[in-house]
């Protein structure tokens, strides 16, 4: 089985070179997942978590049955836990060797293949104990692929072998150098005399008094044996290293002279697939971690069913937002919401309510939903059918140094630009709090302009606002692109009772009137509550 091409991501090379190529990659940053609260929910060291984002079905739903194996069999995610670490090795042993130069270090080529003994071992025990229960492809393939390796006669010879001289090796213990000297007594030339399994002994005069027979050992020194490295400078102590290892490997030259050959026809082509796909077992593990943690807390996840890209669907229900989710205590219950964008009804709402009513946290689950999707994991919703985007843009308040030279206002306005400038009808578009750094006239009047401008691009969005008189724009605005052949723009509110905030979503016009009624009973701020305050 030819694994040269293998990856846990992509169930074959034409779909991986396509994306890579860029032809089924969304345009989803890092600064947008950044935006979203991704990151921190889950953060890769040895990648971008923006290099994973696909737009192809097939792609999804490859990955949503390895994140399926992986959640249900937790070997799995101890076995890849168990393989990094030593495929880290083996790639600093390379970069090692790499920077000496030597074609001679039959030591390290030992050290490569134990490595590589090591990476089966540990993949043949974890498959072993879950290759029943396996039913993605990817995963599949891999299990066969390491019981084949590790059930060949190639590589039960190799061991073999392995034993054999690292058994060899380990039983050296010292080396006899010998040194000539010049007419000065200064060091001329040096070489190996021999190769011991015992090691030196010190010779001062104590020891010899105790052992009594120190004239018939050979391995008693005529001097105090001195710790190597003392009073040593890095240079000397590397030149001493060097020496000792030259000297290994001259003496042991005809014995490993093969393993250069065996690890480069063998151990090479068997781990450099390992070693290609470490980025992608982070992923995997890092991203079945995040999973867990949401099971653990009681929250459900769904495979999202992917409709085709040009329905631009997005109906979700139970929606709710992972990242808040993973902060929560334990005690306490994560709000869902029903979140529906559809051609038929409205694909753009403006979604109004109190400050703190939870517009935020909807408006971040709606795209962290997405961007789950798009990487090939289960979703935080109950249900969900939804079209991927071509690119998910975010429009939420910044501290950008933009604001010393445009002014806040002119900062909006300039990324606003920028998202017109690359948003098609497939794009997901969300704002939070846009032009919340002006008057309402002016902020409500730009952002129906951009209300208007986002119907004419067909895309979803959802615009969070505190501008009431924006929602109340929504049905003039409808009017007038209906003619123009723009999508329908509805709106939703934050539910408020009694003064406290439910956090729930409903789809409704808005009452900044009822909001600010509620809020004042509860702070006891209505006239009537006042007047008995003033006695009046």
């Amino acid at each position: 089985m030819d694994l040269t091409n293998f990856s846990l991501l992509f169930p074959d090379e034409i779909s991986k070179q396509e994306h890579y190529s860029g032809k089924d990659r969304p345009s989803i940053d890092m600064y947008t997942l950044e935006q979203l609260g991704m990151l921190e929910m889950l953060h890769l060291k040895s990648s971008d978590l923006a290099d994973y984002f696909t737009l192809s079905p097939a792609v999804m739903q490859y990955r949503n049955e390895i994140f399926s194996d992986m959640m249900r069999c937790g070997e799995l995610r101890d076995t890849f836990n168990k393989l990094v670490p030593v495929l880290n090795d083996i790639t600093e042993l390379r970069e090692l060797v790499a920077e000496s130069y030597e074609d001679d270090d039959y030591l390290t080529s030992i050290t490569e293949v134990e490595l590589y003994i090591s990476c089966i071992e540990i993949l043949n025990e974890g498959f072993y104990k879950t290759k029943d229960n396996l039913e993605s492809q990817a995963l599949k393939a891999l299990s066969e692929r390491i019981s084949e390796l590790a059930g060949s006669d190639y590589y039960a010879e190799l061991n073999q072998k392995l034993n054999e001289l690292t058994k060899r090796v380990r039983e050296i213990k010292s080396v006899s150098i010998g040194v000539n000297l010049d007419s000065q007594l200064r060091p001329s030339y040096a070489g190996v005399l021999s190769v011991n399994s015992e090691p030196f002994k010190s010779g001062d005069t104590i020891d010899k008094i105790l052992r009594l027979n120190f004239k018939d050992d050979d391995y008693t020194c005529i001097a105090n044996l001195v710790p190597f490295g003392k009073k040593q400078s890095d240079n000397q102590r590397t030149a001493m290293s060097n020496a000792f290892n030259s000297a290994i490997n001259e003496v042991y030259r005809t014995s490993l002279k093969s393993w250069k050959k065996i690890v480069q026809s063998y151990v090479l082509e068997n781990t450099d697939f390992l070693i290609s796909i470490m980025p992608e077992i982070e992923f995997i593990v890092k991203g079945t971690d995040m999973l867990n943690k949401l099971a653990e807390k009681g929250c459900q996840l769904s495979r999202a069913e992917i409709a085709p890209i040009d329905e631009r669907v997005f109906d979700a229900d139970g929606l709710y937002n992972p990242a808040v989710a993973l902060k929560l205590c334990d005690d306490d219950t994560i709000v869902s919401n029903d979140i529906n964008f559809n051609t038929d009804d409205a694909l753009i709402y403006v979604l109004t309510g109190p400050n703190r009513g939870g517009k935020s946290v909807i408006t971040c689950a709606l795209g962290l939903a997405l961007a789950m999707m798009q990487l090939g994991m289960f979703i935080p919703a109950s249900h969900a059918r939804i079209s991927p985007a071509d690119a998910i843009y975010t429009h939420f308040p910044t501290g950008a140094d933009d604001t010393i030279d445009k002014g806040r206002l002119g900062e909006e306005c300039a990324r606003l630009g920028e998202i017109f400038d690359s948003v098609t009808e497939y794009s997901l578009v969300l704002l939070d709090e846009s032009f919340s750094s002006t008057g309402s006239y002016e902020g409500s009047y730009i952002a129906a302009e951009v209300l208007s401008g986002l119907s004419m691009v067909g895309c979803r969005c959802l615009f969070a606002t505190h501008l009431h008189e924006l929602a109340a724009e929504v049905e003039r605005i409808n009017q007038s692109n209906a003619e123009k052949g723009g999508i329908k723009i509805d709106t939703l509110v934050a539910g408020i009772e009694k003064g406290q905030r439910s956090f729930k979503i409903f789809r409704s016009k808005p009452d900044g009137k009822s909001y600010a009624r509620d809020i004042a009973e509860r702070y006891g701020l209505t006239y009537e509550n006042i007047l008995k305050k003033i006695g009046k």
